[in-house]
């Protein structure tokens, strides 16, 4: 089977962290096991097209990148760690599903490990599991290039100088630290569904690359509900990504989406991840999150939506994360279901002032209360704190609707 450009580069995106992580245990180094897996894929580029794809794509690129280590570590190192190569030479048979498994998993904990900052852990997930190039990171965080660069590099040396294990955690710390492997893959999501910046709105390879990782996280973690939770949760939000802006890119509200033009296989996929969450029996945040989406989901139209239901499912979630963003969302809720006046109270006593969709919130709510010149200028201040071109334009309108 002949191999192009873009078969080749969808299989190192999907192959990537499997490499490396392997590469890494081998080698002990994840720079090392990086520049292999690179030049592997450079080998692949050339002779793939022509020679067509291996019977295992992943494997050859294992093997592949294992003999340009060996070859790079005998012409720069002591006669030690030459017969240490050639030992490595011995072991050629790829690796058991279930170490593989494992290394993953140590290459994900690595990179969201909480002695990094979340910038740092965020650039370092995209590159080793998720396979993006710099540039990629770059533009798709809008930061320049040589400043994502650095980033990687400082977070790499801070693993290695540091120390910072190789490893899964055991116990209470491997419930922390799924949370924070969670939150960055969430984030990863997040920038793409709703930039934060720029002049687009959504950048969908984000959305994509945030949800195959998603996925492999289930299939490293089967057992974990708040794992499953956030898959359903991203699946239920990105089934309205066609919905969600116009032909010009410009955002569309939720009430106002066409929902024909929902992903029903996402919703449906998203929904039965619900159920299994529900049969184990451990809530959590992003499996009330995902219950709340699925509630939109499940109406057909806006003025159907079981808003008390999701006030309560608001109310469970504040319990578990008590913090101004859930308030907010919750404030959304309890305008629908007790009016704009009893959530406009609630909206005033949050610490969001820096927040641009605090803004938007309140002067949508002063709107309905018919509060024109203070609407205005609520929409004057989201329109301020806001960093996306196409939310920025969204809000000129309302203001200007007024």
């Amino acid at each position: 089977m002949t191999a192009t450009a873009a078969d080749i580069e969808r299989i190192f995106r999907t192959e990537h962290a499997r490499a490396v992580a392997v590469l890494t245990r081998v080698f002990g180094n994840i720079d090392a096991a990086e520049d292999a897996v690179q030049d592997a894929f450079a080998i692949a580029l050339e002779r793939w097209p022509s020679a067509g794809l291996p019977p295992s794509p992943a494997g050859w690129i294992i093997t592949t990148a294992r003999h340009r280590a060996i070859d790079r570590l005998r012409r720069e190192s002591s006669r030690q760690e030459r017969h240490a190569a050639a030992v490595l030479l011995m072991e050629q048979d790829e690796p058991e599903d279930a170490t593989v498994r494992d290394d993953q998993l140590r290459l994900i904990f690595t990179c969201c490990h909480p002695s990094l900052g979340l910038n740092a852990q965020v650039a370092l997930t995209l590159r080793l599991i998720g396979g993006l190039s710099t540039p990629q990171i770059a533009r798709a965080f809008l930061v320049p290039e040589a400043t994502l660069a650095q980033r990687l590099v400082r977070a790499k040396a801070k693993i290695r100088d540091a120390g910072i294990p190789y490893r899964v955690p055991d116990g209470a710390e491997l419930t922390q630290r799924v949370h924070a492997v969670l939150a960055v893959l969430y984030l990863i999501f997040n920038e793409g569904y709703a930039a934060s910046s720029g002049a687009t709105l959504i950048r969908g390879d984000l959305c994509d690359d945030a949800i195959r990782l998603a996925r492999l996280l289930y299939e490293l973690l089967p057992d974990d509900p708040e794992v499953l939770g956030l898959l359903a949760l991203l699946l239920l939000i990105d089934s309205r990504r066609a919905a969600r802006i116009d032909s010009h890119g410009a955002p569309v509200l939720l009430a106002d989406q066409d929902r024909d033009r929902w992903n029903r296989e996402q919703i449906a996929e998203g929904r039965a991840l619900l159920r299994e969450c529900l049969r184990r029996n451990r809530p959590g945040p992003f499996q009330i999150q995902a219950a709340i989406n699925a509630v939109h989901s499940d109406a057909r139209d806006s003025t159907r939506v079981d808003w008390q239901q999701i006030l309560l499912l608001y109310d469970q979630l504040y319990a578990m994360q008590p913090t101004p963003v859930v308030a907010l969302n919750r404030a959304v809720a309890l305008a629908e279901v007790a009016g704009a006046q009893q959530a406009l109270a609630q909206v005033d006593r949050l610490a969001l002032r820096g927040y641009y969709l605090f803004h938007a919130v309140r002067a949508d709510l002063l709107r309905r209360l018919e509060r024109r010149e203070e609407a205005a200028a609520a929409y004057e201040a989201a329109i301020e704190h806001c960093g996306n071109e196409q939310e920025r334009e969204l809000l000129r309108r309302r203001r200007q609707a007024l």
